[in-house]
Formats: structure tokens, sequence, C-alpha cells
């Protein structure tokens, strides 16, 4: 029979995680608390709680990036279907427009292999950065179209790492990279913020396969509140006529 972990609701209670979600959980864990709970299945440490509500802050908004544009346009065509318009940015959240901690994290975890087995790991990153590099690819959590020379929330995360002593080698890891990928490229590439969301996610205990969740449940926030402005001060057919305009038909 399959089973799940996470929650059952019954006549007179629901449990979530083994919790009582009302005699519990309501009242005492804030949401961030309860997104690690549910996403984990454990309440998280007091680190775990300050830098997941840091990384959800840092990464909800960002300005008309093309997931609050395709929102908006699809609630302007559609205005009583916020969830529709919701999950339309959503679907648009991938690598390009919302960055790539997942495969960050997947590249730090493999390259920390190395590292544990004893090899140095600015030895590591820069044999991986040349190695992208030979092979003509981009290298995950680097280049930004808006921010230089550096993202300041990438450099505030690495600061308040350092600062509150959760800095481990996945952090020194994405530091070597910084290194490395200077060196390959030939220039200095801007360290995005997605490169620390990972580090410090795995620095954490996290996996890396629970790192895509931040990003994606941080950008809600931020498209719910692009949806709350679209409903009083609508834009998306601003925002759609600007698009005929500045395409010519051949």
């Amino acid at each position: 029979m399959a089973v799940t972990h996470i929650s059952r609701a019954m006549p007179d209670r629901v449990e979530v995680r083994g919790r009582d979600l009302v005699g519990d959980l309501m009242g005492r864990l804030t949401f961030t608390e309860y997104f690690c709970l549910l996403l984990t299945g454990r309440e998280p440490t007091e680190e775990q709680r300050f830098f997941l509500d840091l990384l959800l802050v840092s990464i909800a908004e960002h300005g008309m990036m093309p997931t609050n544009v395709a929102a908006r346009m699809t609630l302007a065509a559609d205005p009583g279907s916020l969830q529709g318009a919701v999950a339309a940015g959503i679907l648009g959240a991938g690598p390009v427009v919302l960055g790539t901690a997942e495969e960050c994290a997947r590249l730090l975890e493999a390259a920390q292999v190395d590292v544990a087995s004893g090899d140095d790991p600015a030895a590591v990153a820069a044999e991986l950065a040349r190695s992208v590099h030979a092979a003509g690819g981009k290298m995950p959590g680097f280049g930004h179209p808006v921010h230089r020379p550096v993202d300041p929330r990438a450099e505030r995360i690495l600061e308040l790492a350092d600062a509150r002593g959760v800095s481990g080698p996945h952090v020194l890891l994405a530091r070597r990279l910084r290194d490395g990928v200077a060196e390959a490229w030939g220039k200095p590439l801007v360290l995005n913020v997605s490169l620390p969301i990972a580090a410090v996610m795995l620095d954490l205990g996290f996996s890396a396969d629970a790192v895509k969740a931040v990003p994606i449940l941080a950008r809600t926030a931020g498209l719910l509140a692009h949806l709350a402005e679209e409903q009083r001060e609508p834009l998306g057919f601003h925002l759609a006529r600007a698009a005929e305009e500045s395409v010519d038909y051949e």
C-alpha cells in the first residue's frame, strides 16, 4: 500500500508530520518554520529558520521579470482567475529567469565529494570551471543581466553566513568557484544569488532536492503582489501592446 508522511485530516483534528495542527502548530510556528517542517519533516534549527527567511526575502521580487509579466497578462485576459495567473507565472520560473539554485546545489554537492576525498577545494573548483568553459558551457550561479560588478543579494547572503558562523565547505567551494571562473573565463563573472542560496542551504543540512523549493515559494509571494497591483492598476494590456509595438512582422 502507498503511504504519505505529510498529513491526514480527521473529523476532529488535522495531523501534520505527526503533530496536531490546531493544538500544537497553529500559534507556535511561523510560516517559514512550518514550510521547513512540511518540506523536510523536521522543524528548523534557529539558523535554518533565519536563513530560510533570508533566502525567501532575497529572491521573492525582482521587478518586471517575464514571470511577473506573464502572470499580469494572464490576469488581464481572465480577471477572475487569480490562481491561473499565479500558475502562469510559476510555469515560467525556470533556470533562465528564476535562477539555477538547484543546479548549483547539485554541482556543489558533486564537487564536495572530491574535496571530502582529499582534493584541495581551490583545485577542484578550478578544474570544474576549466572543464565547463572548455566545453562551451555556462557555469550555473554566474552572470546577471542587471547586477554588475556584483549581485548585492549574493554578497549579503555570504556576509551573513560568515557573521553567523554557518559558512561551511559548500560556501568555501562557492568562493573558490568565483576564483576558478574568473581564471577560466579570463575575467570576473558576477556571482549571482543562486550559488549562495545553494551553498548556504547545503551547509545548513538541507538536501539538494529541497533547494529549488525556496525560489518557487518566494516568487509565488512576489507574483501575488504583482497580481494584487494588477487588480488595482492594470498593466497587462499595456505590456501586451508594448510587445506588439516592439516586434516587426515579416
